[in-house]
């Protein structure tokens, strides 16, 4: 196994979680090498001339050291030049993890790095889509020794939400409950999180889509008594209708997983999302997004009454089907 001392970890990406799992897995690659191993951890804003050398250079009380600097895009351009005459010649008793949150500042000072041949990068980033998120669940439950099906992976996503930390610790205890190599199954995610308040969002978008509006309202209010948050719910019933939207204006001819890859949906999903457009046209989608965009204001204000500001958009919403 190659020394991961002379060298640069350069972790780049908008997806902190990711970022910090990646940082503390370096950290414990170094210090199992070399267990005396001095870590140093400074963010990179308050840097000053001189100060990164001084962090780079050999430790007086161990005979390895490590630096994890983070925030590497707000690295001062002075302390800039200190680190690439580091990169041109690193020590050989030194480890370097450099973190960059991702974005286009200090994008020159990466362009750089890349170039070196002592660097090498992890990129980290933040899925973009719901079909996007239960691939990642899919390939986390993967890595610790178990299988779950698309289905599954996307209901877990729905109950626990997309927080990547949370989605982890989740896939965590599910697996932890199972045989190495056990299958993890909808039921079983049911089983474990069907009573997390974040699916009613979902069921209340669906329910709204479709024109049930008793179902929605009663929902809606059953949402209210368990205290959860309306952002939830106009979050949820927002991406439904965007992905309807992009539905309607995709290509013609596309089969079903061409049309979720275009979508950002689960392939499972097309087929009842044809159903439910079945009911819209572009006038009425515009008109529902634009009256959970109002929604949604009104409960991230602090609206006097956020309960009837949801109540409101389920009929907003509901009103602009085609009958």
């Amino acid at each position: 196994m190659a020394s991961a001392f002379g060298k640069i970890l350069l972790i780049t990406g908008n997806a902190e979680f990711l970022a910090d799992r990646t940082r503390a897995k370096a950290v414990k690659v170094v210090t199992a090498e070399q267990p005396d191993c001095e870590v140093a951890t400074t963010t990179a804003s308050g840097l000053q001339a001189g100060e990164l050398a001084g962090l780079t250079s050999p430790s007086l009380f161990s005979d390895a050291s490590a630096l994890v600097l983070t925030e590497l895009q707000d690295l001062p351009e002075v302390a800039q030049g200190e680190l690439l005459a580091y990169v041109a010649e690193p020590s050989p008793d030194i480890a370097v993890v450099l973190v960059h949150s991702g974005g286009q500042k200090g994008k020159g000072l990466l362009d750089k790095l890349r170039k070196a041949p002592v660097v090498s990068e992890v990129k980290v980033e933040q899925p973009k889509y719901e079909r996007d998120y239960a691939r990642w669940v899919f390939t986390e439950v993967r890595d610790l020794g178990a299988r779950i099906d698309e289905q599954a992976a996307t209901y877990l996503v729905a109950a626990v939400g997309q927080d990547l930390r949370a989605l982890a610790g989740a896939a965590d205890q599910l697996v932890d409950n199972l045989e190495q190599g056990a299958h993890i199954s909808t039921s079983l995610v049911q089983q474990y999180f069907g009573g997390r308040a974040d699916v009613r969002g979902y069921e209340i978008a669906d329910a709204t889509i479709d024109g049930r509006i008793d179902v929605a309202l009663e929902q809606a209010r059953w949402a209210e008594s368990a205290k959860v948050a309306p952002v939830l719910i106009t979050s949820a019933l927002a991406t439904g209708l965007r992905s309807l939207a992009k539905l309607s204006g995709a290509p013609e001819g596309l089969r079903d997983n061409e049309l979720a890859a275009h979508i950002g949906a689960p392939p499972f999903k097309i087929r009842s999302m044809r159903a439910q457009l079945r009911s819209w046209d572009a006038a009425g989608l515009a008109g529902a997004i634009a009256a959970v965009a109002q929604a949604d204001l009104d409960v991230k204000g602090g609206a006097a009454d956020p309960a009837f500001a949801v109540e409101r958009m389920v009929l907003a919403v509901a009103a602009r089907r085609r009958r």
